[in-house]
C-alpha cells in the first residue's frame, strides 16, 4: 500500500521500538536512523517520508502539518498542549510522572510537608503547574532541560517533578518518591487537518498497529 505520508520519528529510546513497529506494519526503510546525519529519510517506493527530531519537538511537527503524524510519548503530549489527535496507545516507552524530594526533606515518620512558595524544578512546567494547582498551594516553578536530579542537591529547587521508569537515577541521587501523578508511553499523534484529508491511508496504517499490538499483547521486541 502507498500512503502518501510524513512520520516524526522520535529520537533516544523511542525510536527504536518505534521503527520495528512501523517495520511490523510493512514500512521497513533501510538506513533509517536516529544516529544518521541525515534527518529526513524518503521512502519513495511507498510514498512515506520520515523526519527525525527530538521528542519534545514532534507535536509542534504534528500541530502545523510538517508531519501528518507523528510517534512520541504521552508526557512531551502533555507538556506541548497541542491542537492534535492522540490515535493509538503503543504501549512501550513506560514511565511516570514523579514528584520527589531529598530524603532528608522528610520527617522522621517519612512525611514532607508542602509550604506555600517551595520551588519547583523540572522539565514539564505546564505539568507541574497543574499539578501544583489541584494541591492549592503556590510554588515557584523552575525549568531545566536536563540533570533535574541535581537541582535540590544544590539549593536550586525543594521539590522535583520529572518522568521516571524504573526510579533508579532518584535512588542514585538520594531522592524519594512522595507521589506520582499519572502514567506516560508512547502515543501515535495525528495533524487535525491530515487526518481528514489523508483518512484512507492514516486508518489503513492505524488498522494495522492496532492489530500488531493485539497479536504481540502490546510487546514490541
Amino acid at each position: 500500500m502507498k500512503y502518501n505520508l510524513t512520520i516524526a520519528m522520535p529520537k533516544g529510546k523511542l525510536f527504536e521500538p518505534a521503527r520495528m513497529l512501523l517495520e511490523k506494519c510493512g514500512l521497513s526503510y533501510p538506513g533509517l536512523s536516529d544516529e544518521a546525519r541525515t534527518l529526513i529519510f524518503e521512502d519513495k517506493e511507498k510514498l512515506v517520508n520520515y523526519i527525525v527530531c527530538r521528542p519534545t519537538d514532534i507535536p509542534t511537527y504534528v500541530e502545523h502539518g510538517a508531519a501528518d503524524l507523528g510517534i512520541v510519548g504521552k508526557d512531551s503530549i502533555l507538556e506541548a498542549n497541542r491542537n492534535l489527535y492522540e490515535l493509538v496507545d503503543l504501549k512501550f516507552g513506560y514511565c511516570r510522572f514523579a514528584a520527589a524530594v531529598p530524603r532528608e526533606a522528610l520527617s522522621a515518620d517519612g512525611k514532607f510537608t508542602w509550604k506555600q512558595g517551595l520551588r519547583i524544578a523540572t522539565k514539564f512546567p505546564t505539568v507541574a503547574k497543574e499539578y501544583v494547582r489541584k494541591k492549592g498551594l503556590q510554588a515557584e516553578i523552575i525549568k531545566l532541560h536536563g540533570n533535574i536530579e541535581l537541582a535540590p542537591r544544590v539549593g536550586l529547587a525543594d521539590v522535583i517533578v520529572d518522568i521516571v521508569s524504573t526510579g533508579r537515577t532518584l535512588k542514585e541521587n538520594n531522592l524519594v518518591v512522595l507521589e506520582f501523578m499519572g502514567e506516560a508511553t508512547a502515543r501515535l499523534i495525528v495533524n487535525r487537518a491530515s487526518y481528514r484529508l489523508k483518512s484512507k491511508e492514516i486508518n489503513g496504517l492505524v488498522a494495522e498497529i492496532k492489530r500488531i499490538l493485539e497479536t504481540e499483547g502490546g510487546e514490541l521486541s
